[in-house]
């Protein structure tokens, strides 16, 4: 087990008795959680009943498991992405796909699996909608034994480590988070373990330039047409975010990710995401839309 991990369960086996740090009080540990089962649940997103009887959508940090369920064309866009990342797209396109499938579902089995107990959640309720018709919250999830639900599927070789993380109450960064995720990355890889036991090592290299070629190509060719009103980045789902002219998918999480850091006044402080230059900031301002700053003297909602 890490030394990220270690400190990770440490931490939350001593926040009923110390408390946590002021910079991550919003952060609320959850424990006795259930899962509760639904067709559309998949490793990385599920619905789980809270302490007190509520049930939601929990999507865990830092982990991405294959797509089971393809409804639409975003779902298929990222079964393509996922085929690619991992080197399976090589092959009879049907056959790889049905492959990939599976690969989704057996994550989503594995899930259940892990979840079969009481587990903890770990989450400040930040909304962590991909597509905006459905809510769901991002949370780090502690499973009975004790170790976090994305690495095990990391590890085990069935979800890449990829998509949003945050700083950990215990003062874990969320760059340092995700750099546990990829050792465990790596090392499953190595190992050939899940989905890497059916990765062409001679084409994945290509297969991924292809990936950022053709992503690349599909946002330069789409017609773009943000709400009304305009996108909050405060509040916008990964594929409103996407709306946005040249944000892909990383850039959208990142965007999210960076949330945690504190909300986004201006288009200034999108500056600090990787990715976003003065130069496509000023593409993007006419669709950007910002909380108002409360006026002077003005008393903060509690």
């Amino acid at each position: 087990m890490g030394v990220v991990t270690l400190r990770f369960i440490v931490f939350f086996a001593l926040l009923s008795v110390i408390g946590a740090p002021a910079a991550d009080e919003e952060i609320k540990s959850l424990a006795g959680c259930q899962l509760v089962p639904t067709e559309w649940a998949d490793g990385d997103s599920f619905s789980v009943r809270l302490p007190d009887g509520s049930e939601q959508t929990v999507r865990i940090y830092g982990a991405d498991c294959m797509e089971w369920h393809v409804n639409d064309e975003s779902d298929a866009r990222r079964l393509r992405a996922q085929r690619r990342y991992f080197g399976i797209a090589d092959g009879v396109a049907a056959e790889s796909i049905t492959q990939a499938r599976g690969f989704g579902e057996a994550a989503g089995m594995r899930t259940r699996e892990l979840l079969a107990k009481p587990f903890t959640v770990h989450t400040s309720f930040a909304d962590g909608r991909g597509d905006s018709r459905f809510k769901r919250i991002y949370g780090f999830v502690t499973i009975s034994n004790g170790e976090d639900l994305a690495s095990v599927l990391v590890r085990e070789g069935l979800a890449r480590a990829f998509g949003i993380a945050r700083r950990l109450p215990d003062g874990t960064s969320a760059q340092e988070y995700h750099k546990h995720l990829e050792d465990l990355e790596l090392t499953a890889a190595a190992a050939r373990r899940g989905i890497w036991a059916k990765t062409d090592w001679s084409r994945l290299a290509e297969d991924r330039q292809i990936e950022r070629h053709d992503e690349q190509e599909i946002s330069a060719a789409l017609t773009k047409t943000p709400p009304p009103g305009g996108i909050d980045p405060n509040t916008a789902s990964r594929d409103e975010l996407m709306l946005l002219p040249g944000v892909g998918e990383v850039t959208a999480n990142r965007i999210i990710e960076g949330r945690s850091e504190g909300p986004y006044q201006s288009g200034n402080d999108l500056l600090r995401i990787k990715g976003i230059s003065p130069k496509s900031l000023g593409v993007m301002t006419p669709i950007l839309r910002f909380p108002e700053a409360p006026a002077a003297g003005t008393p903060k909602a509690k």
